[in-house]
């Protein structure tokens, strides 16, 4: 069955010509299950095996939420093995998203707690529309972020804020989130899934084999060695030249006109 016709817990999506758009749609408040994280999970890898798809969207059902994170419900037994149960999944989900070939941007569309902002953190790139509010809350509760959130928030934004956000509990608005480096750009009201969905139809006229590469060469920044990586930048430039995108580019460039990517 193809994800454009499967089901998928606590997740809607739908295609907009080669880009996914995945809403977060657990009510109230969009929070995660065990089941729609391995919702995600399933979908992201389909989402990969389809060459016809180049980017992701990720945005949050209604006004009002992006995601408040994991149903605090399933914690209240105290049970350690549905602990790791949960936090495995939060990781499998997350860490599958982070390493989608294409560009994922998160349109924050309310408040992103916890879980919610980690998922954001999974993605290339965040939006938050001007009434947003994000923050690891979890210590609050006698937890702590599990799904990345430690790692990818100081990456971002530096070990200071994160600590501030993380260790003191700080909830910050998206002018903050912005001036800190936690998120890209502002939209207004209830235009971030558009903003988000104009910046990867930019994202289409480039190669979509090049930006895969791309991205995995940024990424390893995160734990590789500066000298490493050049070596592995150079390899991987030759490597394009086994691809149809490559030809196509370069020569579409030459003859003046619009290319067509294959993805291949």
């Amino acid at each position: 069955m193809s994800w454009r016709t499967a089901a998928h817990t606590g997740l809607q999506v739908e295609a907009d010509g080669h880009v996914a758009v995945v809403t977060l749609s657990n009510p109230p408040a969009n929070t995660w299950t065990v089941h729609s994280l391995s919702a995600l999970r399933d979908l992201i890898a389909a989402l990969n095996a389809d060459r016809g798809i180049y980017a992701l969207v990720i945005t949050g059902e209604g006004e009002k939420f992006f995601s408040a994170g994991a149903d605090l419900k399933q914690f209240a037994s105290g049970d350690k093995a549905h602990a790791r149960e949960a936090a495995r999944r939060f990781g499998e989900a997350f860490e599958t998203l982070a390493a989608f070939r294409g560009v994922s941007i998160a349109a924050i569309n309310g408040y992103a707690m916890g879980g919610g902002l980690e998922c954001a953190l999974a993605c290339d790139l965040r939006i938050a529309e001007e009434h947003a509010q994000m923050a690891l809350p979890e210590a609050a509760v006698g937890l702590l972020p599990c799904a990345g959130g430690t790692q990818a928030l100081p990456r971002l934004v530096g070990e200071g804020w994160a600590k501030r956000m993380i260790l003191l509990g700080e909830r910050v608005d998206a002018a903050t989130a912005l001036r800190i480096g936690l998120v890209e750009d502002v939209a207004p009201k209830g235009e971030g899934k558009a903003r988000a969905i104009e910046w990867v139809h930019k994202c289409g006229k480039q190669s979509p084999t090049s930006v895969a590469v791309c991205k995995t060469l940024v990424q390893a920044t995160r734990s590789g060695s500066f000298a490493s990586a050049l070596v592995a930048e150079r390899e991987a430039f030759v490597d394009l030249f086994d691809t149809a995108d490559q030809a196509e580019g370069v020569n579409a460039f030459l003859d003046k006109r619009a290319p067509q990517w294959s993805n291949a």
